[in-house]
């Protein structure tokens, strides 16, 4: 823990004073009990779209599986949410759905299926992994069958399906209402924290990787990164 505090500390002189005090104000609020998780999304707006939500959540990690397509979101659309928001790529199969329940997660789709609770009903105890479908497919078989639980955003119209960067944004939005209603202790401990605010420095720099890197090696901090 020291040696990641002392490599904030080294990192903090790079900042601005501005960009220092961003970082120092939203980490705080930044939480991993929800973990966002996509399903080879295909079209580089909705990635963009949904990193930017995912942010404005004060969610700051997706983890993307990958068949067909590699996630890829659009700069422009990310408005630089993408500074903020780790992307965590694994392969879409089996062994990736075991390995993020093995972190702790409930695997919850959102999906129709399978007597799907309603999301304003829903009642959020524990870290929950939240998994988007494609676009044309919504969820696949394989992950409905694995999954917990099933999640469904209520509708009132013809159309029987949101898009799925909306979806993220609905879904994201009231489940962290839900959280600060709650009295559930969902935000990132101590080590989790300064290892944010570490990343959220490195990318806020110009060769911001290559500082990191050489600090660490210097200093023999190998171990922890």
């Amino acid at each position: 823990m020291k040696d990641l505090a002392k490599t904030f500390e080294y990192l903090k002189q790079f900042l601005t004073e501005e960009r220092l005090q961003k970082i120092e104000h939203f980490a705080p609020e930044s939480s991993d009990f929800i973990l966002p998780v996509v399903e080879d999304i295909y079209q580089f707006r909705n990635a963009a779209a949904i990193v930017r939500s995912v942010e404005a959540c004060g969610f700051h990690k997706v983890v993307a599986l990958q068949e067909e397509y590699s996630f890829e979101p659009n700069l422009r659309v990310t408005k630089g949410a993408d500074t903020w928001v780790e992307v965590e790529k694994l392969p879409r199969n089996r062994e990736s759905f075991q390995n993020i329940r093995d972190r702790g997660y409930k695997i919850v789709a959102v999906s129709l299926e399978n007597n799907a609770e309603m999301l304003p009903e829903y009642k959020i105890t524990t870290p929950i992994a939240l998994v988007f479908g494609t676009e044309m497919e919504g969820v696949s078989q394989e992950i409905l069958d694995f999954a917990d639980e099933t999640l469904a955003i209520p509708m009132y119209g013809f159309t029987r399906s949101f898009n799925v960067s909306v979806a993220a944004s609905i879904c994201m939005y009231e489940l962290k209402q839900k959280l600060l209603k709650s009295d559930i202790d969902y935000k990132l401990n101590e080590e989790k924290l300064l290892r944010m605010k570490i990343r959220w420095a490195v990318n806020s720099m110009r060769s911001g990787q290559q500082i990191f890197e050489k600090y660490v090696k210097d200093n023999n901090f190998t171990d922890l990164f």
